[in-house]
């Protein structure tokens, strides 16, 4: 008898802002992604190792990573500025 397990990375849209890219320097829409780390077993997700925030620049690809903190700051000065739109 064998077993298959692995892990895999779950991501999720959070939501897209406008801000200005650290990298390349542009007012772009800039994707806020949550990703997840989940054990599998025969495929099927167990239960999650962790989580990381990632922020993406749709206008060069440039991906950095964020805290929760960071990312849950992001969304509210979005909101409050009108700015922020769900995936």
């Amino acid at each position: 008898m064998f077993l298959l397990f692995g892990t895999r990375a779950v991501a999720a849209l959070l939501f897209v802002v406008t801000f200005v890219c650290g990298h390349c320097g542009v007012a772009a829409p800039q994707q806020i992604v949550r990703e997840r780390q989940k054990v599998t077993l025969f495929f099927i997700p167990l239960f999650s190792l962790g989580t990381s925030y990632l922020i993406e620049c749709s206008n060069c690809g440039m991906v950095t990573g964020l805290s929760r903190q960071q990312a849950e700051h992001s969304m509210q000065w979005a909101d409050a500025h009108g700015i922020a739109v769900s995936p």
